[in-house]
């Protein structure tokens, strides 16, 4: 453990001095107008967008820094992750306008990802370095027709870093900090996570190399008294070079590893037990731009393979590749089109071999009028390798005006999409039926953004989600367990209101709030809170300091207690965090964050232990 400490102590008191030694520069700023991507693959302002579009930029990346991925978009409005506040090795549930895992398609890179093994054939966001990202962008509702299967609540976004400036630089993130619950405050250092980019540009050629490590220790996954470590090793490559003016291609390597230990869930008890996700992805990314348009073929192939050492050891493979071609061409800088086909094959090794591919044309337009009427609408054709072919498509108009040097807009949508069943559910261990049908979900929604200036922004969306043929895992015999995959033979319908607020009422001072009202007259999922919200107060102190105070509320959820198979409502709890953030020079800046303020007592999962208070230090090196 002593080699944990060496490294961060060494480096911030050698930087801390260079620091000290460094003038510093005048900083030049320039406010541009924020554009969004992701709901039409155009940058195009986001006034113009018909969505409320999900901004988390490097900035506010590096101020939420010893972060995981997932507990930044879990401060999001219409999000909630569970399983955030729980030890380092507890899955992921992300519940998003009371939908779940298989209802949010991870993008990264331009490239679709997912695990065809999982249950619900997500992303696993536990693999993601939040140092190695440059930018995300989390699109809500229903986006099935510019990205296909599973894009039915939400898209997330996610940009890796790449090098931008010419020459050769590194940059080096570390942090260290405690990991302990309510009950134990003992403050060990538990927590380590080491991060190296090595960016290199010159001419046309690009480079960069990054590398990184985490290990938690501390906490026991069910509430006991054996601690339950997670260590992760994650690295990229990517070279990319511009042939001419027009053409430039990249090349990219992922690797991530995960190894995390776990408790036995049934009866739940500690227990020595472990698993390992070990995922390799490469891609090739090219774009041919021409006279008002340009040509672009992503593809990528992505294995992940897991395996489980219990008392029911298991072992998964799986193989995905994904082809994405796409021509983008803009009419008289109105109207921006896109015509592209989507293709993915996924296969994965159960008893025996199974695989699916989709092959799906789609067409998305929008149009910009100088009158503020806007409109984005889309179709694509689905067709799958084992449910045939399925028509999808988007309609989402707005109409924007502008006050003064802002604007008022309204929004409104109404888009279908298609969540076929995935390999596990169809010919898994647990529970396949093979007679499945495909989900298929409408989601309307009306809203409003209103903007006075660069200083405040208003934006509230009501959404109505109906899910037909909705996949359950449903108990066949409650006294031997037996359960199984099943259609739903009801539509299930969601409700809700998001409502985010930003403001900068001082020079210095930032104010960002959202709250999500979520409902279902069938009943909520488990663990899907009916109400939610969350508060961030940020202040700079010239522009060397920032320091942030955050707030989240989570309301009551129901929850299964497996000790009687009964549910069991959760209570209601809310979570304060304090984050300091100082840059001594332009290459070296340190933070100080404390989680959980107060050491309020929670419960996330029923007889699973959650976090309590926990500080975090660390920094940011360039060199």
């Amino acid at each position: 453990m002593k080699n944990y400490f060496l490294w961060p102590t060494v480096t911030i008191l050698l930087c801390a001095k260079v620091g000290g030694q460094e003038k510093q520069d005048s900083i030049n700023t320039l406010q541009l107008d924020e554009v969004v991507v992701s709901d039409s693959r155009f940058e195009l302002k986001r006034e113009n967008s018909g969505k409320t579009v999900i901004s988390i930029s490097q900035k506010e990346l590096e101020q939420n820094q010893g972060r995981s991925i997932a507990e930044i978009i879990n401060t999001k409005s219409g999000i909630e992750i569970n399983g955030t506040r729980s030890f380092a090795g507890q899955n992921l549930s992300t519940y998003v306008r009371g939908g779940n895992n298989r209802q949010v398609l991870v993008i990264i890179d331009g490239i679709q990802v997912s695990d065809p093994s999982g249950t619900s054939a997500e992303y696993d966001l536990r693999l993601l370095n939040t140092s190695q990202i440059e930018s995300i962008e989390i699109l809500k509702g229903a986006a099935s027709t510019l990205y296909g299967n599973s894009a039915a609540t939400a898209v997330i976004n996610i940009t890796t870093k790449q090098a931008k400036k010419e020459g050769l630089s590194m940059e080096v993130i570390s942090s260290m900090g405690t990991n302990q619950s309510q009950d134990d405050q003992n403050y060990n250092i538990s927590d380590f996570s080491n991060t190296v980019n090595l960016n290199a540009k010159k001419g046309k050629i690009t480079f960069l190399a990054s590398g990184g490590h985490q290990f938690t220790d501390g906490l026991s996954a069910a509430v006991g008294t054996e601690s339950d470590a997670l260590s992760r090793i994650d690295g990229n490559v990517k070279l990319g070079y511009q042939i001419s003016k027009r053409f430039d291609i990249s090349a990219s390597a992922y690797y991530n590893k995960l190894n995390s230990d776990y408790d036995n869930g049934f009866p739940i008890e500690d227990a020595d037990f472990s698993f390992t996700s070990e995922q390799s992805r490469f891609s090739l990314a090219s774009k041919y731009s021409y006279e008002k348009g340009s040509i672009h073929v992503n593809t990528a192939f992505n294995q992940i393979d897991r395996f489980f050492i219990s008392s029911f050891p298991a072992a998964y493979n799986s193989r995905s590749y994904v082809l994405d071609v796409f021509n983008k061409y803009t009419f008289a800088e109105k109207i921006y089109t896109i015509v592209g086909l989507n293709y993915i094959d996924n296969q994965t090794l159960f008893l025996e071999e199974q695989n699916s591919n989709t092959v799906d044309p789609y067409v998305n337009m929008v149009y910009v009028g100088n009158d503020g009427i806007n409109l984005n609408a889309g179709v694509r054709l689905n067709n799958h390798s084992n449910y045939g072919s399925n028509f999808i498509y988007n309609i989402n108009p707005s109409y924007r005006m502008n006050i003064n040097s802002g604007y008022l807009k309204f929004m409104g949508s109404y888009a279908t999409s298609y969540i076929a069943p995935n390999l596990s559910q169809l010919y898994g261990p647990f529970g396949a039926n093979q007679d499945l049908n495909p989900e298929e979900d409408t989601t309307i929604e009306v809203g409003l953004e209103y903007k006075l200036s660069e200083k405040f922004i208003l934006n509230a969306v009501y959404f109505n989600r109906a899910e037909d043929d909705r996949i359950e895992y449903v108990t066949i015999d409650p006294n031997t367990f037996e359960s199984q995959y099943r259609n739903s033979a009801n539509t299930v319908h969601f409700n809700g209101v998001e409502v985010g607020f930003s403001s900068k009422p001082f020079k210095y001072f930032t104010l960002d709030a959202n709250y999500t009202l979520t409902s279902s007259k069938e009943g909520l999922a488990l663990r899907v809170p009916k109400n939610k919200a969350n508060v961030s107060l940020g202040y700079s102190i010239g522009v060397k300091t920032y320091v942030a105070l955050t707030y989240q509320y989570v309301s009551d959820r129901t929850d299964t207690d497996f000790a009687t198979f009964s549910e069991v409502t959760l209570g209601s709890f809310s979570l304060a965090n304090l984050q300091l953030k100082h840059d001594f020079s332009n290459r070296f800046g340190a933070f100080i964050a404390v989680d959980n303020i107060l050491n309020e007592e929670y419960i996330e999962l029923v007889d699973y232990t959650t976090k309590g208070r926990n500080l975090r230090l660390g920094f940011k090196m360039s060199l």
